[in-house]
């Protein structure tokens, strides 16, 4: 197999992991099991179970959930189909609730870009599943009592009017008094303050993750912890163990795509397990303290607003595996935003400066296919003249690429680089919340939504038609050529559904390699036309 061929079939093995990857990523739905009742369920529309965290094998910082009996149960008052919201915290751009337990019952951001489909205000919550600050104690008897004495709040509507406020949540138990002091702040971060009267062993929870993402993208969610060693762990819905421990934590969040529901501790870190539930998706405990105080946000994962909070909050931003290269790649497309004022050209620009920084390499990869194309005749003699013989072949064909100064895989560079710059790009683009509600010329009024008239995925495939036109090949397998040849169309079928952020980059993409290979081509043969000449005056003396 000769190099220019090589360099096609990387070309098709890319085209076809991708398509791989995007059927998992988008047609392939996670199945999500119609029971609601799982192991460490704590609420639910008509019911409320309180387990106990108890701690296992006398370790403290290891918790255990213990599921309470029937009989304890049976007469809860909390078996009822809604629990009373006692504080309702609002501002310009959320409603917050507070319920009777002292738990954040339920988050809405008011701003239109947030709005569903159908045009209603963003609810972040499941209000079947464990909520934001919910208290577990160790102490069953102590358990069963938190869940069913009510709060007492020192106000019931706060209005943030651009400062902050502040709300007391006071539970008085029999032998204990918990008061929540929380200070909250127009950008959704707060101050959360735990007293207890008396020391108690208790763990506090982040809640389930928000539900608000209901994309068939199977976009990266569950848990993320940045550990003491400053280290990102994230564990993904379905991946849970049930018994991971971080010591030291900085940041707890419980994501999904957009949104994130998360605790952080900078000064003395937090004591972190998760445990899960009957799906395997994580929940997040952090272990209490008497007089606990730690810092927390819910709301979507915005750099800049996470970033004006603390600028060690935009680890809590996760792209999964090519993070390591999407928050840099974002990082510097939040620049060139700042300087254009419009996403759709920051994505534009970004392209181009990937492709200038590029372009060295794909200047040489592109000349090296270029004159492979050319030696391909000759290549195909040696393979018929020395094919029984493999040394010999490989012989003669290194002195073929020497004596023309053929690089057979400088082609290959290029391609492998783009690959995960691309991937990376395809977390970014996906899951930037920043692109909601974005707008880019004409028609193209949200970039975190498909085309509406599908111009951009057939300007797409048919740029990715006329790319496959200029690059040179040699491929002579019918059943390659035929694949080759429907491929854009394959592709463009892939990108209808896209946000179209993401195929405006791709379409981008094209039209500069496009550019590029038809500057490439046309060097090469003024090159060799020179060579001609050059050869001939010196053949003349």
């Amino acid at each position: 197999m000769d190099k220019i061929d090589l360099n096609k079939r990387l070309l098709l093995a890319f085209a076809l992991s991708f398509m791989v990857f995007v059927a998992l990523e988008y047609f392939i739905q996670q199945s999500v099991p119609k029971d609601n009742n799982t192991t460490i369920h704590t609420s639910s529309a008509t019911t409320i179970t309180p387990e106990v965290i108890v701690k296992a094998d006398g370790d403290k910082s290891t918790p255990k959930i213990v599921k309470t009996t029937e009989e304890t149960l049976k007469n809860t008052p909390m078996n009822k189909k809604s629990l009373p919201i006692i504080t309702t915290i609002n501002s310009k751009e959320f409603s917050l609730e507070i319920d009777n337990l002292g738990r954040i019952s339920q988050f809405k951001l008011l701003a239109e870009k947030y709005k569903t489909d159908e045009n209603k205000i963003l609810k972040l919550f499941d209000m079947s599943k464990t909520k934001a600050l919910e208290i577990r104690f160790s102490d069953p008897r102590l358990n069963k009592e938190a869940f069913e004495i009510d709060y007492k709040a020192s106000e019931s509507i706060i209005n943030l009017n651009n400062k902050s406020a502040t709300v007391v949540l006071t539970q008085t138990l029999s032998t204990n008094t918990v008061t929540k002091t929380l200070t909250f702040y127009p950008d959704g971060h707060y101050d959360l303050d735990i007293q207890l009267s008396k020391d108690e062993d208790y763990f506090l929870t982040t809640g389930y993750r928000p539900i608000a993402d209901k994309s068939k993208f199977m976009i990266v969610k569950g848990a993320l912890i940045k550990d003491a060693d400053n280290i990102i762990n994230t564990v993904e819905d379905g991946d849970a163990l049930g018994n991971e421990q971080f010591k030291g934590a900085s940041i707890a969040s419980a994501f999904d795509r957009y949104y994130t529901s998360l605790l952080y501790n900078f000064d003395k870190g937090m004591s972190v397990s998760l445990l899960k539930d009957s799906e395997d998706n994580p929940l997040i405990f952090i272990q209490g303290e008497q007089n606990l105080k730690l810092n927390g946000y819910i709301g979507a994962k915005d750099y800049r607003v996470l970033h004006n909070i603390n600028p060690a909050l935009v680890d809590a931003i996760e792209y999964g595996w090519f993070t390591f290269l999407s928050k840099p790649f974002f990082a510097v497309t939040i620049w060139i935003h700042d300087i254009v004022g419009n996403w759709g050209w920051a994505i534009i620009l970004f392209t181009l400066l990937v492709k200038l920084i590029l372009f060295p390499l794909s200047y040489k990869g592109m000349m090296s296919m270029q004159k492979l194309k050319d030696l391909a005749p000759k290549m195909k003699e040696i393979k018929e003249k020395y094919g029984k013989e493999p040394q010999k072949m490989n012989q003669h064909m290194m002195e073929l690429y020497g004596k023309h100064n053929a690089n057979p895989m400088g082609g290959c560079l290029p391609m492998l680089l783009q690959i995960p710059v691309f991937f990376a790009l395809y977390r970014v683009l996906l899951n930037a919340v920043e692109l909601q509600g974005a707008s880019w010329i004409l028609w193209i009024e949200d970039l975190s939504k498909m085309d509406p008239y599908f111009i951009l995925p057939i300007l797409m495939g048919a740029s990715m038609y006329l790319q496959q036109k200029l690059t040179p090949t040699t491929i002579t397998d019918p059943l390659q050529q035929k694949i080759f040849m429907y491929l854009p169309l394959v592709m463009t079928v892939f990108f209808i559904t896209f946000p179209s952020g993401l195929v405006l980059y791709w379409l981008v993409n094209n039209i500069f390699s496009i550019t590029q290979q038809y500057y490439i081509n046309g060097v090469y043969e003024k090159n060799k036309v020179l060579e001609i000449e050059a050869h001939k005056k010196t053949k003349d003396k």
